[in-house]
Order: structure tokens, then C-alpha cells, then sequence
């Protein structure tokens, strides 16, 4: 296949950016979208230009890294992770255009390269669930009803891309927010921190900037592991049970 890609680049944070206009050709439908750009950029090495810069890691759809805006949606035509996008889902002839996440709590670092540790800063403030030091716990020592485990599992997906911030028309990171309060709050280990936990995450969610839900559900339709709406409305039940009990404990 024979493509033109529109490519945003811009030289670092406080550059303007543009995008730049590259051909390729011999792209086969085999490759992914990755391996694509790995080829964009063998040829702008071998003419002495600076390739373009873009965020990967296991390039097995599980770690997010490959975060890109193709031809204006998150990860692209099909629900997947950028890496595991294949240029089968394009045809010959085609003009891409491909950006980095667009959210101002997301600021660009260089070309399609973005920042974002306002997620990491999230998971700091209660994603995590504190124990005791020494051996660890016979795994069926708790039991744990079926319906909460397939409830924590199915929030335990999320892999911190970030869609559904880029796909939000408010720059929102409440799926993001909601999939890892969820997924510890529902369990009894989870228990202890549970009021905290939503607390502190959601309000270190609004210091980072990120926009309000509106409910547009563009961030469930963009999340490549398949995290739901509903689990935004668990959230928000979860803060205001949190905010209730803390009003009553005089916080």
C-alpha cells in the first residue's frame, strides 16, 4: 500500500507543532500501525531527518503505551490499542492523519509523545490497598462472591491508556478514575481504605485538571479493554456514600 500520513510534530512542551505531511509506500496489510511508523521513520533516518517521536512498550495490547489520535479517533477505526491496529483496517490511497491525546492535563512532550503522570499522581493517592509486611496471604483465605470478583476483574482491565480522556469531548478522566476505585472498593480487602480511597482520587483527579462528565459515553466507546459507563455512576455512588460518612465523622 501506498499511504500519506499527516503527522503532528512539534519540537518539545513549549514549541508550537504543526502537522507535517510524509509519503510511504510498500506498507503491507500484515503490519501493524506501529510498524508502520517504524518504517515512516527508517526513512527519514536514511535522509538525515528526525524521526518521529512516539510512545511504545510491549506492543501487545496490554501496557497502553501506543496511545494515538488516527484520523480523530483514540487508537483508531477499530476498538483496540494503537499496537494492535493492523494497516489492514486501512486501504490504498489513504491519508492518515495521526496526533498526539489532545487534554490539557495530557501536555505534549515532543511530537506524538505526551505526559501522563497526572495518572500515575492519581493511582498515588489511593490505588493501591495497604497491608501488613510478611508472608503473604493463602489466596482463597478470603472468599470473595463471585458476582464482586467478576465486578473487580472486569474493572481490573483497564491498562491506563488514557481514551477515554483523548475521546472526551470535556478532556474527562472519570472511566479512567472510576475502573481503579472500583476494582479495590468491591473488594474485602479493599474494605479498610474504601472511603479514602474514592476521596482522595477523585479529588486528586479535579487538582490535575481534567474536564467533568457530561455522561457523552465517548469514553466507554473509545476504551479498548471494554471498561462501562455504568462503572462511572458506581463511582460517584461510592463518593457520596465516602462524602456522607465524612460529614458525620466531622472530617
Amino acid at each position: 500500500m501506498k499511504l500519506t500520513l499527516r503527522v503532528w510534530r512539534q519540537k518539545n512542551a513549549n514549541s508550537p507543532g504543526a502537522m507535517a505531511t510524509y509519503d510511504v509506500d510498500g506498507i503491507s496489510t500484515d503490519m501493524s500501525f506501529l510498524e508502520m511508523l517504524d518504517t515512516l521513520n527508517e526513512e527519514l533516518i536514511l535522509k538525515g531527518e528526525e524521526p518521529v517521536a512516539f510512545d511504545h512498550d510491549c506492543r501487545e495490547g496490554i501496557c497502553g503505551a501506543c496511545s494515538l489520535v488516527i484520523n480523530g479517533d483514540a487508537h483508531g477505526p477499530e476498538r483496540t490499542t494503537t499496537c494492535q491496529l493492523h494497516m489492514r483496517s486501512f486501504s490504498d490511497g489513504d491519508i492518515i492523519d495521526i496526533e498526539p491525546w489532545r487534554a490539557s492535563a495530557f501536555p505534549v512532550v515532543k511530537d506524538l509523545v505526551v505526559d501522563r503522570s497526572a495518572f500515575d499522581r492519581i493511582i498515588q493517592a489511593g490505588g493501591y490497598i495497604s497491608v501488613p509486611t510478611g508472608a503473604a496471604p493463602e489466596a482463597h483465605a478470603t472468599p470473595v462472591p463471585k458476582p464482586d470478583a467478576d465486578f473487580a476483574f472486569e474493572h481490573a482491565e483497564c491498562i491506563g491508556c488514557g481514551a477515554c480522556v483523548a475521546a472526551c469531548p470535556n478532556g474527562s478522566a472519570m472511566l479512567f478514575t472510576s475502573a481503579k476505585i472500583n476494582h479495590l472498593n468491591v473488594l474485602p480487602q479493599g474494605a479498610p481504605e474504601r472511603e479514602t480511597r474514592v476521596l482522595d482520587m477523585v479529588g486528586q483527579m479535579d487538582d490535575e485538571g481534567f474536564g467533568g462528565c457530561t455522561l457523552t459515553g465517548e469514553c466507554a466507546t473509545a476504551c479498548p479493554k471494554g471498561i462501562p459507563l455504568p462503572s462511572i455512576a458506581a463511582m460517584n455512588k461510592e463518593w457520596l456514600r465516602a462524602t456522607r460518612k465524612a460529614k458525620k465523622v466531622g472530617r
